[in-house]
């Protein structure tokens, strides 16, 4: 049976050609039976082979769009032809804008929300009629430490994981007594180039590279700063994929998995501190903050 939680399951990972994704699945494939149906946008498609993924028995590869409904829609129906459901969904698939809230303009921000936010919420909703029917099924979105605490120059990225941790929270109360669990892993900083993918709006790309922007200071201070602090962390994709993969094996999962140090750290500062004292407190903490805004090189 699709459902039995101790046979052989339909795993779907979304954005599985790279990065996190890439490492979740290699992890299911080492440590696991599971069948893995792993996607990449289609122009991604070319990164599989190299790595020595190919389709067989284990392993579906599929084009998949997260912002096309008909590319979602195709590819469920088509796993649930063959297996009955979707067992596991792994909503990974993922976007990230770098920039201050003044310089994002509409079109930008409906990107973010959509492909962050959006699209997997439209997914797991495609999935959840047969994961309902079987009575069994497990929705496994990956979060951001920026889901449970906002960075500046992250403003709308933060928006995003902020939008995913509410709706999934909801979610897990909702269809538990369908057997379906729900689980948010919250990454924080990781040992990887993630960072240099991170996209600049029109308006952040001018300001980190002009010094008369107002906002200068603030791209100036917070891009090596967090490309320091991920190439020290010692937490990998290799590690948070494990922290996946024990939460997809767990018979009581909890909603909310912190999956670094850094994601423990802080989700412990916000439960002991006054929330007036932690913002003070992080504000006081920000690299360089003393350049930032007036008495800067602005205009």
């Amino acid at each position: 049976m699709a459902g039995d939680p101790k046979g052989i399951q339909t795993v779907l990972i979304t954005g599985a050609s790279t990065g996190l994704g890439l490492a979740i699945a290699r992890d299911l494939l080492a440590h696991t039976q599971h069948r893995l149906v792993l996607t990449a946008r289609p122009s991604s498609m070319g990164r599989f082979e190299p790595l020595g993924l190919e389709n067989g028995e284990r392993i579906w590869l599929r084009p998949l769009d997260v912002t096309d409904a008909d590319q979602r829609d195709s590819l469920v129906t088509e796993i649930e032809a063959a297996f009955g459901a979707v067992d596991v969904l792994i909503n990974n698939a993922g976007l990230s804008f770098r920039s201050v809230v003044e310089h994002v303009a509409a079109d930008e921000l409906r990107a973010q929300m959509d492909v962050n936010f959006l699209s997997p919420m439209e997914l797991t909703r495609r999935v959840l009629p047969a994961m309902r029917k079987q009575r069994y099924g497990r929705i496994i979105t990956i979060s951001s430490v920026g889901g449970m605490m906002a960075m500046p120059t992250m403003s709308v990225y933060s928006a995003s994981k902020f939008a995913l941790e509410g709706c999934c929270e909801a979610l897990w109360y909702e269809v538990r007594p369908w057997g379906i669990h729900v689980s948010l892993v919250q990454p924080g900083f990781i040992r990887s180039d993630g960072f240099t993918k991170v996209h600049l709006t029109r308006q952040s790309q001018f300001g980190a590279d002009h010094e008369s922007d107002p906002y200068h200071e603030h791209y100036a201070s917070m891009g090596p700063f967090i490309a320091k602090t991920m190439e020290r962390t010692t937490s990998s994709p290799e590690s948070v994929a494990r922290t996946v993969r024990r939460t997809m094996q767990e018979k009581r999962p909890c909603l909310r998995v912190p999956a670094t140090w850094d994601a423990r750290f802080f989700a412990a500062l916000r439960r002991i501190m006054p929330r007036a004292i932690y913002h003070r407190f992080l504000y006081s903490r920000l690299p360089n903050i003393k350049s930032w805004g007036p008495g800067s090189n602005q205009n």
